[in-house]
């Protein structure tokens, strides 16, 4: 699976593209590329957006990614960042839509949360703990824009992959655990994949884990 991480921007659009190895127990992810797309500021915004949008089909098309994660909107204290960020976002969005490429999206908060397990990370502590996932002692400087787009957009990808194996992870026994660590079920039934209770159990549970772990977050 590729997965194509992305950090939408106007100014600057960080991406990161990375796979999952799921061949291979000693490296699960492979680095492939990052880079960031950067529009000058001179240019008309019509223009600036044509041209990330262009930039983004080109390498949709070189890396044949299986999904594209990205980073959603947050609107802070400057409103007109955010709806610049937000018009970057859409040609994006169109653009991965017209190659049919499924879409998953994530909060900036829970990103840092997922990669650091801390919301109030910082941009070097992100970068720490992309690079570990990675296997790599450094992150050299993208040919265009700033490292911290680029690790952002990856730390987005990375995030995703992280979600969808911890979903796949979630065994009988493991959500047992979970639930009773979190305090959300008593049950005196084992759980275990031969009992059919304990499958009608696992599905609430479950859905009980997931609910609990994200407002904890």
């Amino acid at each position: 699976m590729i997965i194509f991480g992305i950090d939408p921007g106007t100014a600057t659009t960080g991406y990161g593209i990375i796979k999952i190895l799921d061949n291979n127990p000693n490296k699960l992810i492979e680095l492939i590329d990052y880079d960031c797309i950067v529009t000058s500021k001179d240019m008309e915004m019509p223009m600036r957006l044509n041209s990330i949008q262009k930039d983004i089909e080109r390498l949709l098309r070189y890396y044949k990614p299986d999904c594209v994660s990205i980073e959603q909107l947050f609107f802070g204290v400057n409103s007109r960042t955010a709806m610049t960020v937000g018009q970057a976002r859409g040609v994006v969005l169109a653009a991965a839509a017209g190659y049919r490429i499924p879409i998953f999206e994530y909060q900036g908060l829970h990103v840092k949360a997922t990669i650091t397990g801390s919301g109030k990370a910082d941009k070097k502590e992100i970068q720490k703990h992309v690079m570990r996932y990675l296997g790599k002692r450094k992150l050299k400087k993208p040919n265009s824009g700033y490292l911290d787009d680029a690790a952002d957009a990856l730390a987005v990808a990375i995030c995703h992959y992280l979600k969808i194996t911890n979903m796949e992870r979630l065994t009988p026994r493991t959500i047992g655990e979970r639930a009773r660590k979190l305090g959300v079920s008593k049950m005196s039934t084992p759980i275990n994949s031969e009992s059919k209770v304990a499958n009608i159990s696992k599905v609430k549970i479950f859905k009980l884990v997931k609910r609990k772990v994200s407002l904890k977050k």
